[in-house]
């Protein structure tokens, strides 16, 4: 980390020693991928669940033998990573909270305290050895019991926890338990950015597109490392990778942390083709990673993404060596080279951002969609749920997701398979509006809070050849609203120099949307005011037009630089409402119904009266068409407008791309289940054509 980035922080934590605040509870990130004879998966163990109202477990559990008799919910079985929820779920003590409204029935899980439980085999517990345990992902607040002794606190879903649980444990009969107590009440679409102390995933305390399912639980994997106490490790290792703009050649920086074992050993770097061909096998002393390892002139094949060309991968491959040439540790990385160049779009304003995006020295325009999680119970997902999601959208054509603020930073296989697929990343991190104030946290504290995050962030995903840009957060604002935040905010400034250290050659945005604008429209066109802005989230009727001819006229005058958010609604199809609306009626798709208020922002029933003489839908299906032919038409004619305009136009992201909850209507192009909605094949013919001049 550059000084300056240091003497911030230092700042940082000395006003919050100054000013008596509360402090926060953090740990370093772990290194992902670190292959190790002492490292164990505790999803192999037999974990049960057990439910108690707030504190009464301090009472009446029983560490050692792993028992509760006064418990709620005693013994459960539940798997690690996994949420209460689906524990619960799978035991039948709760129904199926995406049929109609039974989301409702389960809000009571949120104000118990649970504990995850689960004994440590003798055989992997070693005497005068360092066992670290390291969290991945504990969502969100709660303490490490190891024997029934506090081994630690967590208070952060969006970063790692290692813990050296050591000290507590005994030469056998030895127990974890991973104690969950009540999550932050509310952290919602509607409440103050500017308030935010909390830092759990807001997406899932409602937003226009999801109701209330607030998930507990273990989110990513635990894993128990078991090392001599003066071993020789990498702690954490930076490789950085860079492509020749013009041709297949590349460079490769590698730089390690180690501990002072280390510094004696050697280390061995291998480079190698998905074919096993290699493209260089070296071995030098392990302290010049120090200082990093730089190979330049490499003959590799550059990466592209998605539709431009092929996704070239090499896997690489670092083996430390302690003194005695001891094999101590092995790191694996999937590694690919790329060059990236922002230019300015054509014909904008001398002072405007760049917002044409040069890939290997070809302009690509970014398509694609706005990614939130899959689920709010993401604890229980698995690889071939996303791999099966990323890969609809390759084949329709998408080659960028923006990663939205309002989630949490995803599982190490999202990134994996991006990279795979040619899917290019916007991250943001996990700052989101609020409706009621737009404001980001300037506040020490949080300031310092947001500094780990982002810290970790970088940490675990700069590797990641997909990975194209940083970003601030989801529609922040200055106060009032009237314009979008800069880097003069504390938390932003805190943020930029961060990246700035720690992953300098990708490019920072201050959020989404940013410039001068929040929103592109007919009051401004035409003023080159409009760079990255979102919306209009409707169709863009005129009080005096409310046909397709307004909208085709309101696209043909904007002239925005990129949309990073932009959508139609459109509803869920036939089948799938009929599926999951449980005792409700399909219609009237009004506020009326208690299945439609639920995501009441995209109710258009006024609209279907005003287009058809007042006359309701004779069938569910004759509403659906509508809809959804709406979607497909608004869709089509902003995207092939912006499309068209390119390189003028840098790119257009739709919000949003799918569904987390099983919404009769919204603007999600892929449904509950993975289906393609009309509007996703169509804008896929677009994607997939050459339109652009």
């Amino acid at each position: 980390m550059r000084k300056r980035n240091k003497t911030l922080l230092i700042f940082v934590i000395l006003l919050l020693l100054l000013t008596g605040q509360k402090g926060l509870i953090f740990s370093q990130s772990i290194d992902n991928k670190i292959v190790s004879n002492t490292e164990y998966n505790l999803s192999s163990l037999e974990w049960k669940l057990w439910g108690y109202r707030p504190e009464n477990w301090k009472l009446d559990f029983n560490f050692n033998e792993l028992k509760g008799t006064k418990a709620e919910y005693i013994s459960i079985p539940a798997k690690v990573p996994g949420s209460v929820q689906k524990a619960l779920r799978d035991a039948g003590i709760i129904d199926d909270w995406n049929i109609g409204n039974n989301y409702i029935s389960i809000e009571w899980i949120e104000n118990r305290h649970w504990i995850f439980a689960a004994k440590i085999p003798d055989e992997w517990i070693r005497k005068e050895s360092n066992i670290i345990l390291h969290c991945q992902g504990l969502d969100d607040n709660g303490v490490i019991m190891v024997n029934g002794k506090e081994a630690g606190k967590f208070n952060n879903t969006f970063i790692p926890y290692n813990f050296n649980i050591s000290p507590f444990l005994k030469d056998q009969n030895n127990t974890l338990a991973i104690v969950f107590e009540c999550p932050p009440a509310n952290l919602g679409q509607i409440g103050y950015t500017s308030k935010i102390k909390d830092w759990k995933p807001r997406f899932y305390y409602g937003w226009d597109w999801i109701p209330r399912i607030v998930q507990v639980g273990i989110w990513d994997n635990i894993l128990l490392e078991v090392t001599d106490k003066e071993s020789a490790r990498i702690e954490d290792i930076k490789i950085v990778t860079e492509a020749d703009r013009m041709k297949d050649q590349g460079s490769l920086k590698i730089s390690a942390d180690l501990t002072p074992q280390a510094l004696h050993g050697k280390v061995r770097i291998q480079l190698s083709k998905d074919t096993g061909e290699p493209v260089f096998d070296e071995t030098f002393s392990a302290a010049q990673l120090r200082t990093g390892k730089v190979w330049d002139n490499l003959k590799i094949k550059r990466w592209w993404p998605n539709g431009s060309g092929d996704q070239v991968l090499y896997k690489l491959v670092c083996t430390l060596y302690d003194a005695d040439g001891k094999n101590c540790q092995v790191i694996e990385r999937n590694a690919g080279f790329k060059n990236i160049e922002w230019r300015a779009c054509k014909g904008a304003l001398p002072e405007a951002d760049p917002w044409l995006c040069s890939v290997n020295n070809k302009p690509v325009f970014l398509q694609g969609v706005n990614w939130t999680p899959i689920r709010p119970n993401f604890a229980d997902l698995t690889e071939s749920d996303y791999r099966k999601l990323i890969k609809t959208y390759k084949d329709l054509g998408v080659n960028i997701f923006r990663v939205w603020g309002g989630g949490f930073p995803e599982k190490e296989w999202f990134y994996n398979i991006c990279d795979e697929m040619g899917i290019m990343l916007w991250q943001e991190f996990p700052l989101s509006s609020s409706g009621l104030d737009n404001y980001p946290p300037d506040t020490p504290e949080e300031i310092f809070v947001m500094s780990k995050i982002a810290e970790s962030y970088i940490k675990r995903l700069s590797n990641h050849v997909s990975l194209l840009l940083w970003c601030g957060g989801n529609e922040l604002y200055e106060f009032g609203d009237i314009a979008p935040v800069t880097d003069k905010h504390p938390m932003i400034k805190c943020m930029k120099e961060i990246v700035k250290a720690e992953d300098p050659g990708r490019r920072f945005v201050t959020g989404s949307p940013s410039g001068p604008t929040i929103y592109g429209g007919l009051h401004n066109f035409g003023k080159g005011v409009n760079w990255d802005v979102h919306g209009p989230w409707t169709l863009p009727y005129t009080a005096s037009d409310r046909t397709m001819n307004a909208v085709r006229n309101f696209w043909k005058l904007d002239d925005a630089l990129i949309h990073s958010e932009v959508g139609v609604a459109g509803a869920m199809s036939a089948e799938m409402i009929n599926k999951y609306r449980g005792e409700y009626s399909a219609l009237p798709a009004n506020m009326n119904n208690t299945l439609w208020r639920q995501v009441s922002w995209w109710i258009e029933w006024t609209d279907f009266l005003n287009d058809h003489n007042g006359k309701e839908p004779l069938s569910l299906e004759e509403y659906v068409a509508w809809s959804q032919e709406r979607q497909t038409t608004g869709l089509s004619i902003a995207l092939k407008a912006n499309k068209s305009r390119f390189p003028e136009c840098g790119g257009f992201i739709i919000w949003m791309g799918h569904d987390s909850y099983p919404c009769p209507v919204n603007t999600s192009i892929i449904d509950f289940e993975g289906n393609p909605k009309p509007a996703a094949l169509e804008l896929s013919k677009i994607w997939k054509s050459n339109i652009q001049n």
